[in-house]
């Protein structure tokens, strides 16, 4: 929010809506209706089911949220199969 009066605050994506929304459980049990942002939405930034996100929200609607940080994972990406070359 461009006031600075917003809630930065923590979840995990529950559902995949469509529209780009999001259904966000927040660390103490409640659960949000979230959009991303326009960065995340510029920038092409997938968001799936069971990522971590930071979110902003407003203190006069505690029901929606907008989401504008994906958290990286926190365990090491596996190692790829080798690849089969094509000719």
């Amino acid at each position: 929010m461009s006031d600075g009066k917003s809630i930065e605050v923590e979840g995990k994506i529950v559902t995949v809506l469509p529209g780009t929304m999001f259904k966000v459980q927040l660390s103490n049990g409640h659960t949000v209706l979230a959009h991303i942002s326009g960065k995340l939405r510029k920038n092409f930034i997938k968001i799936a089911a069971g990522d971590n996100v930071k979110m902003e929200m407003s203190p006069y609607d505690l029901d929606k949220a907008r989401i504008t940080y994906r958290m990286k994972d926190e365990r090491p990406n596996m190692p790829r199969m080798p690849q089969r070359r094509r000719y």
